[in-house]
């Protein structure tokens, strides 16, 4: 839970000082959904508790639930962004009085993706807002939105977990302590993190990276490119799985690079440190710096389209170059 933001929105409600427009800022598995549905729930509930609580029983409490709720409106992306008709639709559907209660609630998802034409009609919406209307923007880049239509709204950020925080709750929820701190490097989402750590594709590509690190410090460098060519192009097919995979490698490197400098409790795949203290040691810490930033440059290159193959061979070679054969 969000102590701070939520402090805020029960504030508002216990003192009936509901702002037309709230923007809620925040990186991905901070809540920022679940809380803005719990907000409408507190003004919707038709048995709140303390005064703000909503009762989770009610009819509306259990349409909120459900995702049915006639005044309550959520937009998300259509495609690769939300488009000016989506905001027309909205303010068509909100100039119509409220169903089933006296007020009305729109929910806009990844705000930041609004087109520009998109974002200056929501303007127009937010500087003459219909009474007892709340909208609610929520967002993982809040710079890419609109100044002038954040300025309308009023802010409530929403922190990230620590990342010690994450991995305790990830090892409570069953995910191995050794394994925990990965998932938790990935993302910031503790349901995301459980959905990874069952994914088969995913943990068959992790097998895959860790063994494509072994073979470039204990074989030679056709070896690597035979293991690329048979191993790692077939499962890293699209450019977002290859980027995950380079994400991975960058991964083992850095833990590298800690294990050389004896910072071993930073590690993301601790499970492995005795099995590849003897790679790391062998090398200079200026080397292991250096091949960090070749990765780097391998992931902007991917980004740049370059081709994965020919991409893949450059990296295995600027990898190979350093490494130590035993």
């Amino acid at each position: 839970m969000q102590p701070v933001a939520m402090n805020m929105i029960a504030n508002a409600v216990k003192k009936d000082r509901v702002a037309h427009a709230y923007l809620f800022e925040g990186r991905k598995g901070t809540g920022k959904k679940a809380a803005a549905l719990f907000f409408a729930k507190m003004l919707f509930c038709t048995d709140l508790r303390e005064g703000f609580l909503p009762c989770g029983r009610c009819l509306q409490c259990r349409r909120i639930d459900s995702g049915n709720h006639p005044d309550l409106l959520i937009i998300e992306a259509d495609g690769a962004s939300i488009k000016t008709e989506q905001i027309a639709l909205l303010r068509e559907e909100f100039a119509k009085k409220a169903v089933e209660s006296d007020r009305k609630m729109y929910i806009i998802e990844n705000a930041e993706k609004m087109t520009a034409s998109a974002s200056n009609r929501l303007l127009k919406f937010l500087e003459e807002p219909p009474a007892k209307t709340t909208a609610i923007l929520i967002t993982e880049n809040v710079h890419q939105i609109l100044p002038t239509v954040r300025s309308r709204c009023q802010h409530i950020p929403f922190r990230s977990r620590t990342k010690s925080g994450l991995i305790s709750l990830l090892i409570e929820r069953g995910i191995p302590e050794e394994k925990a701190p990965l998932f938790a490097q990935l993302t910031n989402d503790a349901e995301e993190a459980l959905k990874l750590s069952r994914d088969e594709w995913f943990l068959q590509g992790k097998g895959i990276v860790i063994k494509l690190y072994e073979i470039l410090n204990s074989k030679s460098l056709a070896d690597a490119l035979l293991f690329v060519e048979q191993e790692w192009l077939p499962h890293f097919k699209e450019r977002e799985q290859m980027d995950l995979g380079l994400t991975l490698l960058l991964y083992i490197y850095r833990d590298a690079l800690f294990i050389r400098l004896g910072r071993t409790g930073s590690l993301v795949f601790p499970g492995q440190l005795e099995k590849w203290k003897h790679y790391a040691v062998r090398k200079s810490e200026k080397r292991l710096a250096a091949e960090i930033q070749e990765i780097i440059e391998a992931k902007k290159r991917l980004q740049s389209n370059a081709n994965g193959a020919l991409l893949m061979e450059w990296l295995i070679r600027k990898l190979r170059e350093g490494s130590v054969i035993v």
